[in-house]
């Protein structure tokens, strides 16, 4: 059974973009289903108007409840996302929880917002991509539905790939390297050469662990570093062990 992604917008062309790469094979295997649904033609205004002016003043237009009303009750009840910069910044986590749901509709916001009651009467769940403002919902949606599809059995083409990425585990993601071995006189880490998979295992662990330290601490902090994991990093980094302990669980 695929995974459906009911899009509510007003600038459907724009998700031309996902006809590419992993989720065009995806698509093309039925794992998902990316499904643009245009608000505008359920306007009833003789001029598909969607838009007008917010009660007690203000800069900009609304989005009106008649049309995303109409397009979204169209379709069976689903799951509802608003894409919002008010809403809760998306996290691998809360992606993986939304790959095990079947059938989501998410709704693209456009000029100032919408009006108030769509999110009220309709929406199960506000999803921001970042603390910054863009003009409208449709870029936030496709970094949404990218996120999420990856995370779904069948769509990667090595099913458990995605466990090392950064942010899974609250670690970022170690180095990579391929070939040449020697580029520009720089070296690939020996380690990774020598074929000893537990060693490369441990390496590729403090390395992350190292790399978080330094660009994201508040990850550890979350996700705290047991004492073999400690053993471990010192091994390759013992000038840092005093800084690490802190964030020993």
């Amino acid at each position: 059974m695929m995974n459906t992604f009911n899009i509510f917008t007003l600038f459907p062309d724009m998700f031309k973009a996902l006809d590419y790469g992993i989720l065009a094979i995806a698509t093309t295997k039925g794992i998902i289903n990316i499904n643009t649904v245009n608000i505008r033609e359920y306007s009833t205004d003789k001029h598909k108007k969607v838009d007008d002016y917010p009660y007690g003043g203000g800069f900009g237009m609304l989005m009106m409840c008649q049309p995303v009303f109409d397009a979204i009750q169209s379709y069976p009840k689903s799951h509802t996302i608003y894409m919002s910069p008010k809403g809760n910044v998306l996290t691998q986590t809360r992606a993986m929880e939304l790959s095990k749901i079947k059938d989501i509709n998410i709704l693209c916001g456009h000029y100032e917002g919408i009006d108030q009651r769509i999110i009220d009467s309709l929406v199960d769940e506000e999803i921001s991509c970042g603390d910054y403002i863009l003009s409208g919902g449709e870029i936030p949606a496709m970094v949404l539905i990218d996120c999420v599809s990856r995370l779904i059995d069948g769509v990667l083409p090595q099913p458990q790939s995605y466990l090392d990425e950064s942010h899974t585990d609250n670690l970022l993601e170690c180095h990579q390297y391929t070939r040449p071995e020697i580029y520009n006189q720089i070296n690939v880490p020996s380690i990774l050469l020598s074929g000893h998979h537990k060693n490369i295992e441990e390496f590729r662990l403090a390395q992350s662990i190292y790399l978080t330290f330094i660009k994201r601490p508040d990850m550890l902090m979350k996700r705290k570093i047991s004492k073999k994991e400690l053993k471990i990093f010192a091994i390759y980094y013992p000038e840092l062990k005093d800084d690490i302990i802190k964030f020993v669980e």
